[in-house]
Formats: C-alpha cells, structure tokens, sequence
C-alpha cells in the first residue's frame, strides 16, 4: 500500500514551549556530537490504538504534556549556535518546538501498517523534518512532534537533532514524555546535563560554507522490511552459533553430546574429562570457549545473509559496522542518562568469502572480538584519531559492500503508555536509510524478542528474503 504525502492533512500546526523558563547554560557539542551534524534528524515513534476518548482532548493533553517535559530537557527547546571561534553549542533558551496534529485521509487502519511484509510509503508521512539536515538546528526547532490519526489509531512521531541526542537519549524523553501524560508527577529518569569529561575537546570541526550535507544519495531505490524474531528462535539461533566442538585429529567431538547442559559453561569442561581423549591419541586441536550473545548471533547471520544476496567476489571486503554506547566504556564512567551523544563506531571487516565459507560461529566471533575489544583505552584513541582531523561521520554504503547497525534492542521502546495503552509498535521516517542500514528494536512481546528493521537495495532484500539460512530464524505473523 503505497501512499502519497497527499493523503495527509495538516490540522494544526504550533509551537510549543517549557512550561518553566530554564537555567540550563549553553551545552558545547562534543567530538560525539559534532559528527552528527551531517545526518538527518532522528525520526522515531510509536503507533498505538485510538484511545477510547476525543482527538480534540488528546491534542490538548498531549501538548500540556510536552510543555512539562521540555522544563526536564531545555536542550530539546533550544538551537544551536556557533561563536566567533567556531565552537558549536546548545543554546538553552527555551526557543520551543514544533507540534503538528495531521490526519490521514485515507482510511488508513493499524492492521494496515502492521500486516504488510514491506513497510508501507506511508509511514514516512508520520514525521515532520523529513531529510533535515542536523546542522539546520542553528535556524530550525531542535525537536518536532507530530500526532496522526489513523482510522482506529495514532501515531505520535518525534523528530529530533542527532547532534543534540542519540538514542539513549531520544527514549528517555519518550518516555518521560508518555510518563508526564498519563499522570506521573516525578519522572524516573532524570537527564544529566554535564559536560566535564573527556568527550569535550579543544578541536574545533570546520563547517564548510552552506554547512555540511548528507554522504549517501538520498533518492537511491531501496526497501525496508521488519524481521521480527521470537525469544524462541533467537535462542535456538544462539545455541545453533554456541554449539562448540572439540576439533580433533580424527574428527569431532560435539561438547553437546558430551557434557549435555552443562555446554552452556564450557569451563567446567575440565582435565579429566580430556584425558580418555588423550589416551587415544586424539589430541586436541582447539576448543572454544567463548559465549556469544544473542545480539551477536543476529548479526551474524544478517551479515551473512546480506553478503550471500549481495553475490560479491570470495575476495571483496566487507564491513560491518556497529555502534556503541560509551557511557559505560569510558574511565571514568558516563552517567548512565547522560544527555548527548555518547557512541562511537565499530567496523569489522572479512572477505565475502571468508563471511560464506566460514560458520556462523566465525562471523559471530569477528564482532564478538572487535565488541569485547571495545574499552576505554578504544574510546579514548578515537577522541585523539578525531582530533587530529576533526570531520563529520561519513554515513551510507560507499562501496556497495557495507552494513550499518544502530539503534538497540535494549531501548525502552514499548514503555511508552501515554495513559490509553502500550504502543503495538515502533517505526521509522525516512531519515538517514541507505542500502545496509539495520536498525534494531525490541520485539513488542519482550523477553528477548528482537525486530530487524532492514534497509536494503531491492534486489539485495529479495535475495534475504529468500535466503534459507536467514528466514528459517524470522517468526512469521
């Protein structure tokens, strides 16, 4: 069901501002923040049934609600500003924010957005700031949200700087702001505001003139799917990459079959059970004992996938790519609500043919290691490498080989009751996609339930789609 922009109308447009004038000073952009200058406004939302009450009161609520939020983050009610020595800041001065109410006009349901295997056009008409460039936030509200009404549902959208905010970020206010709306007087989460660690640096990111544009060509064809994968079936998937072996010189022993449950702690795979091995003459070549992790598993077999529909060479490189919070990588430790960004990047390269003709435990150990890896030391050698040349993060797929993973599947995504019910789901605008963009959410069921949401060229996503390694894990609805 494809839709044009056309069937949307705007009902109301206004800003909106903190209820309580804030005190908050200028926040100085950091070498997590200032690469996100180039990309698009974060464009996340959730879909929920119609509440059991008029529009015209939900609007109102809604925006009461959002004026009361904003007072526990004054950066999302500010703008950026640049001062004489190029530094770039959020400015606190309660500028507002837009709000838009838009209907949908064509009788548009819930069933209708959640049936299709292929996200629908339509989604995209959720958001407002569509391809905004974060940079924009000088002259341009720094967050904007939109209500859309369905025929039995809404969708509320926000859209917000990425330089001002990440994803742990982005899913606090959401919560905060559903919390305030259905009553709560004191919120959970509290942002912290402080800027005193080692993400703050003297460097200074030159801008060229017009400010900086998107790295990645926005008019590409490409389709977007959810995979949605049940706890059930991702725990097979990870017993399937943790099912280690005992590589000997006369075949394989499989730990399974050995130890029984006891595979999951394959420290207790001691001497003495080596031993009737040794006195064969089977000596042991290797024995893996790390455990991967689900997450991990996932990725592993999307690398897969995607390498496999992308019919490279055994010798082309690819890359795959993950981002990473910092909050808790850095010594000393971020506050787990630090506002901001605070994630850096991991690649992971392998030839296509290492990626096919390996396991899956292969592919899933190269992220396991570069993610294990990952600690302070790692933090701090990027700030110092960026430093030195301070620029934007080139976002997209430059060489036709390359995977991007964002977003988590621990973010909060579902705990967003505005007072009438939990969402049924999460969705994106068309912000920042490109050919190998994964983002991951939460499944709505929870207790580990994972869903993909995959951005990929159109022959590239029907080749995954009929990639039998892949879809035997994807839980059909």
């Amino acid at each position: 069901m494809k839709m044009p922009s056309s069937s949307f109308r705007l009902v109301s447009k206004c800003s909106v501002f903190p209820c309580q004038k804030s005190t908050t000073p200028d926040l100085k952009l950091s070498v997590s923040d200032l690469p996100m200058l180039s990309c698009h406004y974060i464009q996340k939302g959730c879909l929920y049934i119609h509440p059991p009450f008029p529009i015209g009161d939900l609007i109102a609520q809604i925006k009461k609600s959002l004026s009361t939020t904003l007072t526990h983050f004054p950066p999302l009610a500010g703008r950026l500003v640049t001062d004489s020595n190029g530094y770039i800041y959020i400015k606190c001065n309660d500028a507002g924010v837009d709000f838009l109410h838009v209907t949908e006009n064509r009788h548009v349901s819930v069933m209708d957005i959640l049936s299709q295997d292929h996200v629908p056009e339509i989604v995209k008409g959720f958001f407002t700031f569509d391809q905004t460039v974060s940079y924009d936030g000088h002259t341009m509200p720094i967050l904007a949200v939109q209500v859309t009404e369905l025929v039995d549902g809404v969708f509320i959208g926000c859209s917000v700087n990425h330089a001002v905010s990440d994803g742990t970020s982005f899913w606090n206010f959401f919560n905060t702001f559903a919390e305030i709306n259905r009553g709560l007087n004191v919120i959970s989460k509290q942002p912290v505001f402080g800027r005193d660690s080692v993400l703050i640096s003297p460097a200074v990111l030159r801008v060229p003139q017009g400010g900086p544009i998107v790295t990645f060509d926005v008019k590409a064809e490409i389709k977007e799917r959810i995979f949605s994968f049940s706890r059930e079936d991702i725990l097979k998937l990870k017993a399937k990459v943790n099912s280690n072996k005992w590589v000997i010189n006369n075949g394989e022993i499989n730990i399974v079959e050995l130890m029984g449950k006891q595979c999951n702690d394959p420290f207790n795979f001691s001497e003495e059970k080596l031993t009737p091995l040794r006195s064969k003459n089977m000596s042991v070549v290797s024995m893996s004992t790390a455990d991967i992790s689900s997450f991990q598993s996932l990725s592993a077999l999307l690398w897969r996938g995607i390498t496999r529909a992308r019919k490279f060479p055994d010798s082309k490189t690819t890359t795959f790519r993950m981002a990473v919070n910092c909050r808790h990588r850095l010594e000393p430790k971020l506050e787990p609500l630090y506002f901001g960004n605070a994630i850096q990047s991991i690649p992971t390269y392998a030839q296509a043919g290492d990626v096919l003709n390996n396991d899956l435990r292969w592919c899933a150990e190269q992220l396991n290691k570069n993610v294990s890896a990952y600690d302070n030391k790692k933090v701090r050698s990027y700030i110092e490498t960026w430093e030195q040349d301070p620029r934007c993060f080139p976002l997209g797929n430059f060489d036709g080989a390359m995977i991007t993973m964002g977003s988590s599947p621990r973010f909060p995504m579902y705990d967003n009751d505005f007072g009438w019910g939990r969402p049924v789901a999460v969705r994106s605008g068309r912000a920042n996609k490109f050919d190998g963009k994964i983002s991951a959410f939460p499944g709505r069921e929870g207790a580990g339930s994972v869903d993909l949401e995959v951005v990929l060229a159109p022959a590239t996503m029907a080749g995954l789609e009929s990639d039998p390694e892949f879809m035997q894990f994807v839980t059909r609805y």
